[in-house]
C-alpha cells in the first residue's frame, strides 16, 4: 500500500514538473531557425525541446527496427528461434540481472532477498535448473525447510540438476535425524554421482551406521579407486570395516568365513588394536595358541595396550602369578621403555606378591606421569609392604583427580569413549577413535578434593607428597577404564599380603 502511494505521488510530481518546464519554456523569447534544401523553418524553445526529443525517439525505432530487421533475416536463413530471442531480449536481461542480485544476497546471508529475486528470475527467464537452486539455498539460509525441500524436488525432475535436488533433499534428511532415509538418498546420489567426495563420504559413514560393512566396504573401494584417499588410509579404514563385519568373531556359532575376516582385518593393519585383540581371539577360539601370540606380540612391538596384555592372559587363563610374570617377559621385553610395559610389569609382580619388584618396574612415572592407574598401583604397592593407611589414603586421594590417561579419544570431536568403536557416539564420524590422552580441562578443582591429603594425613615415605599436586579435572562426559584396585580392597583391615592378592591388576 504504501509503495503504491509513493508511486503515485512520483507520478504526480512527473507530471506537475513536466508541465512546468513547458509553461516556462513557452515563456522565453527567441527560437531556432532551422534551413534545409531552401525550406526555412523557424521553432520556438518549446518546440525545440520537443523536435530534439521526437528525433531521439526516430533513432531509438530505427535501431530497434534494424535489429529486428537482423532477426528477421537470421530467421530466413533457418534459425527459428531468432525472433523470439529478440523479442525476449529485455525479459531476459532482467530475468539475469534479478538473479545476480539474488546470488549477491545470498553471499550476504540476506535469505529472505535471495529467494524473492530467485522467483522473479523465474518469472522472466523460465529456467528453474537455476532459480530453483538460488531459491531452495535461501530458504535454508532462513531454516524454512519446507520451501527448501520444494525446491529441491523440482530440481529432481530435471536431468541436469537431478544430483544437486537428490543430494539437498539427503541434507534434509540428515538434518532431521532420519537416516533410513538419508541413506537411500545417499545411495541414488552414489550413483548419479559415483566420484563426488561428499557423496562418498556421508554414504561411507551412513552405511556404517547402518552395520552394513559389505556395502561401506564397496564404497570405500570407489573412494580409492577415485583417488580420493591415499592408499595407506584406504588400506586401514578397509581393515576398520573388515574388523567390524567380524564383531561376533567370538561368539560360539561364529561361522569360519567371520573368523577369517577378523584374521583378513588384522593382516590389512597390523597397528590396528581392536583388530589383533579380535584376530588373536579368533585363533584361540580353534586352540591356535602359537598364532595368537604371534598376533599379540606383533601388535604389542607396535602400539602396547592394555587389551593386548588381557587377550594375551586368555591364552593361559589357569597359570600362577609368577609363571605369568614369567610368560608376560615376551611382550614386557620387546618395549621395556613404553609407559604401558612399566603398568603391565607392575601389575603382573603386585599379583605375584613382589612389591618391592613392583615398585622398581614402575621407575619415575608416580613422578613424570601421575595417572589414576599408576598413583592407584603406588597405593597397591605401599598397602602390600605394610604402609599405614594414612600413606594408602593419601596416594588414592592423589588418583582421584589425576588425568585418566590414554583413552579412546575421538579425533573429529574429541568425545572420549569406553571402548573402540567404528563410528564416533558423538560426532558419527568414521574411523576418527586414536587411543591417546583426552585435552584436559584448565578449571580449579572443587575444594573438598583439594583438601583431602591434609584429612587423611601424609604418611612416611619419600614416594608420597605432602599436599595434594593440583591435576587437572578430566574433560566434561569423559568415561575411563576403572582403576585396576578398589580404594575399599587397598585400605580394608585385611593383612597386607592379602589384600595385595585381590589387588591384582591383570584379567584373568
Amino acid at each position: 500500500m504504501l509503495l503504491s502511494l509513493i508511486k503515485i505521488l512520483a507520478f504526480v510530481a512527473v507530471v506537475a514538473g513536466l508541465t512546468w518546464g513547458a509553461a516556462r519554456l513557452s515563456e522565453v523569447a527567441g527560437g531556432a531557425e532551422i534551413a534545409v534544401a531552401g525550406y526555412e523553418v523557424t521553432l520556438g524553445p518549446l518546440q525545440l525541446v520537443l523536435a530534439v526529443a521526437a528525433l531521439a525517439l526516430l533513432g531509438w525505432l530505427l535501431f530497434k527496427a534494424l535489429g529486428l530487421l537482423i532477426a528477421l533475416l537470421h530467421f530466413i536463413n533457418g534459425d527459428d528461434t531468432a525472433v523470439s530471442r529478440w523479442f525476449g531480449r529485455n525479459r531476459e536481461r532482467k530475468g539475469y540481472k534479478a538473479l545476480s542480485d539474488g546470488m549477491i544476497a545470498l553471499a550476504s546471508g540476506e535469505g529472505e532477498l535471495a529467494m524473492a529475486k530467485g522467483r522473479k528470475a523465474e518469472r522472466y527467464l523460465r529456467r528453474p535448473e537455476i532459480t530453483s537452486i538460488l531459491v531452495a539455498q535461501g530458504a535454508e539460509l532462513l531454516g524454512d525447510r519446507k520451501t527448501a525441500e520444494g525446491a529441491y524436488r523440482e530440481l529432481v525432475q530435471i536431468d541436469r540438476t537431478r544430483f544437486v535436488g537428490v543430494r539437498g533433499l539427503m541434507r534434509q534428511r540428515l538434518a532431521e535425524g532420519d537416516t533410513d532415509t538419508a541413506l537411500k538418498l545417499a545411495r541414488k546420489a552414489f550413483e548419479l554421482k559415483p566420484r563426488h567426495s561428499e557423496t562418498q563420504d556421508t554414504l561411507l559413514r551412513l552405511q556404517a551406521e547402518a552395520h552394513d560393512w559389505t556395502g561401506a566396504r564397496a564404497t570405500l573401494d570407489a573412494k580409492r579407486r577415485s583417488g580420493a584417499l591415499p592408499r595407506d588410509v584406504a588400506k586401514r579404514r578397509d581393515a576398520v570395516l573388515a574388523l567390524s563385519e567380524a564383531s561376533d568373531v567370538i561368539d560360539e556359532t561364529a561361522s569360519i568365513e567371520m573368523r577369517e575376516k577378523a584374521i583378513e582385518a588384522n593382516r590389512l593393519s597390523p597397528d590396528l588394536i581392536p583388530a589383533a585383540v579380535m584376530a588373536a581371539r579368533s585363533y584361540l577360539a580353534v586352540n591356535n595358541a602359537r598364532y595368537a601370540t604371534r598376533v599379540i606380540r606383533k601388535a604389542w612391538e607396535t602400539a602396547p595396550h592394555p587389551d593386548l596384555a588381557q587377550v594375551f592372559a586368555e591364552i593361559e587363563p589357569n597359570e600362577d602369578a609368577k609363571a605369568r610374570v614369567k610368560r608376560f617377559d615376551l611382550l614386557t621385553k620387546a618395549r621395556p621403555d613404553h609407559p604401558e610395559t612399566k603398568l603391565l610389569k607392575a601389575e603382573l609382580l603386585i599379583a605375584a606378591e613382589d612389591f618391592n619388584e613392583a615398585r622398581r618396574a614402575l621407575g619415575d612415572l608416580p613422578e613424570t606421569d601421575p595417572t589414576a592407574r599408576v598413583l592407584t598401583l603406588m597405593a597397591a604397592i605401599e598397602r602390600g609392604r605394610g604402609a599405614e593407611d594414612a600413606v594408602v589414603r593419601g596416594w588414592l586421594t592423589r588418583a582421584l583427580t589425576a588425568p585418566r590417561g590414554p583413552q579412546w579419544v575421538c579425533d573429529n570431536c574429541h568425545h572420549v569413549h569406553p571402548a573402540w568403536a567404528p563410528v564416533c557416539g558423538n560426532c558419527h564420524a568414521f574411523d576418527t577413535l586414536s587411543w591417546t590422552r583426552p585435552a584436559e580441562s584448565e578449571t580449579a578443582l572443587p575444594r573438598g578434593t583439594e583438601m583431602l591429603p591434609l584429612i587423611v594425613g601424609a604418611g612416611r615415605g619419600t614416594d608420597l607428597p605432602t599436599t595434594a599436586a593440583a591435576t587437572p579435572e578430566r574433560p566434561a562426559g569423559e568415561e575411563t577404564r576403572q582403576p585396576a584396585v578398589s580404594e575399599a580392597e587397598i585400605v580394608s583391615p585385611e593383612p597386607p599380603k592379602a589384600a595385595a592378592a585381590d589387588a591384582t591388576a591383570v584379567r584373568k
